[in-house]
């Protein structure tokens, strides 16, 4: 189990008590964390392997979660449990991630300095081995999966095309739901101080 998914000791542990219950839905853990707190807070991630999971499959996954976590009982205070998919500008987590992704931008911080430096920022150019490639201004280099302490997508207007293409060809969107947008020649928007 990556770091990246679960950072601290209890989080790897309810990571190895709740992913059997997820991946038995047919979803694959993202990332786990146990916040602190008056309330203690347990946010789970979680996608379908192909991508792109719904409100009612979070609520699957929170029901099967729920009843582990009531057997197992790893938390000894109260908790307040969120299920969420990894959204647009998700968290990358596993090496395959950041196989997936490539040609998007992303955040990488890693735990060590390197060159100087523990953040970078620039194009995923894949995988190879266990060392995720980025191409940053300097030309592509190489980071060693263990080495990273957090990666994330960069919100772009290419990512954001993207996650709704995948909705669409999942059938998460369904384009007939929409209005179609008409416009006229000659519609034009009056400034606003001419509007009746």
């Amino acid at each position: 189990m990556s770091d990246l998914i679960a950072k601290t000791a209890i989080d790897r542990r309810l990571a190895e008590i709740i992913t059997p219950a997820i991946e038995g839905l047919g979803f694959e853990l993202v990332r786990v964390r146990l916040m602190g707190g008056k309330t203690r807070i347990l946010q789970i991630m979680a996608d379908r392997p192909e991508g792109g999971i719904v409100v009612d499959d979070c609520a699957k996954i929170s029901t099967a979660v729920s009843a582990v976590l009531d057997v197992e009982d790893p938390i000894e205070d109260n908790y307040t449990l969120e299920v969420s998919s990894p959204g647009i500008d998700r968290p990358l987590t596993r090496l395959k991630d950041f196989g997936v992704w490539e040609g998007y931008e992303a955040r990488i911080d890693t735990t060590e300095l390197i060159d100087g430096r523990r953040r970078f920022k620039g194009i995923l150019a894949g995988v190879e081995g266990d060392e995720v490639l980025i191409e940053i201004e300097e030309g592509t280099i190489g980071l060693n999966f263990e080495w990273l302490s957090d990666a994330k997508l960069i919100l772009t207007d290419e990512l954001i095309a993207e996650m709704l293409r995948q909705r669409r060809d999942a059938g998460i969107i369904n384009e007939e739901d929409f209005d179609e947008i008409e416009t006229e020649e000659g519609d034009e928007e009056l400034p606003p101080d001419t509007a009746h």
